[in-house]
């Protein structure tokens, strides 16, 4: 016969691994904002390389960042570091300029700026009758 586990164990569990994978504890934490014209995008991502982990590419009207962190063993066997791959993929604004985006990382904070251009206002055209 298999073994039950209690419901009072089960549901706090499974309330507590949707949370994990699907709540606001995301492995790579991102704020954005507009500055100037420019659409910023910071993220955290303490102790990478950012010429080896980090990954960036702009397609289709969206900024992908990919990092991978690897493990590396030690002595012990707690860790609460994440190791593994993770990204994000942020939607960037109308009229931004994916040709000029430009990348820096400092002190664990990785920052992406991208030129938005000033959105024209629709304009009416005249139609000539032709005689």
């Amino acid at each position: 016969m298999p073994t039950l586990i209690p419901r009072t164990t089960l549901i706090p569990d499974v309330v507590r691994l949707l949370g994990e994978e699907f709540g606001d504890q995301h492995p790579v934490r991102v704020e954005d904002y507009f500055e100037d014209g420019t659409y910023v995008v910071r993220a955290e991502l303490p102790g990478m390389d950012p010429q080896k982990q980090i990954h960036l590419t702009v397609d289709r009207g969206e900024l992908r960042l990919r990092a991978e962190r690897e493990f590396v063993k030690h002595d012990k066997a707690h860790t609460e570091f994440a190791y593994g791959a993770f990204g994000r993929t942020l939607r960037l604004p109308e009229g931004a300029d994916p040709a000029h985006v430009t990348a820096a990382y400092e002190a664990g904070v990785l920052e992406v700026r991208i030129p938005v251009r000033v959105k024209t206002e629709p304009r009416e055209i005249p139609v000539k009758v032709a005689t």
